[in-house]
């Protein structure tokens, strides 16, 4: 019988940091009056926060699990194994300028820490969007987004971490 290695990620939610709109303070009104140019300001809503629910590793070594930015289906890579639990992508909702095309930047990378001070990074960020995202007629855009864990020297853990996502008109 393989020995089981440290819990890698018991409940991870990732959840998102306000967008960066057109405003300068970054926290956009999306029922402000136009701003001067006539747009109106970007906001973006976490309706979900991405979660991969328990992984475990399989031994002394790193490994990484995938969740996919469309279906929100698992994929664990080597040296990790899926011990169940809820696992989804996130989901968000863009609010502006109605029929504007938006760009949408996610980070290279985001560490995660358990509160025992363990460490985990989530990284190769994706999204749902085609390539040229726009604004719908009543001014809003919804994608989901999705990324893959990676342990830390091979540490288990309940990793929280947040996701700057930035959002400005194209």
């Amino acid at each position: 019988m393989a020995r089981l290695g440290p819990v890698l990620a018991a409940a991870l939610i990732a959840v998102s940091a306000p967008a960066f709109g057109s405003s300068d303070d970054g926290a956009a009104d999306p029922f402000a009056a136009p701003a001067p140019g006539g747009e109106r300001p970007l906001s973006i809503t976490i309706e979900s926060g991405l979660q991969v629910g328990r992984l475990g590793l399989t031994g002394h070594e790193d490994g990484n699990a995938a969740i996919d930015p469309q279906t929100g289906a698992k994929q664990v890579g080597p040296n990790m194994i899926d011990l169940g639990g809820v696992s989804f992508q996130g989901k968000a909702t863009i609010t502006g300028q109605p029929l504007k095309p938006v760009r949408i930047d996610l980070p290279q990378s985001v560490l995660l820490r358990s509160p025992s001070g363990a460490e985990a990074e989530l990284s190769d960020f994706r999204t749902d969007l085609p390539a040229v995202a726009m604004l719908d007629a009543n001014g809003q855009l919804v994608f989901n987004f999705g990324a893959t864990i990676t342990s830390k020297a091979a540490q288990g853990g309940d990793f929280r971490g947040r996701i700057p996502i930035r959002v400005e008109y194209y």
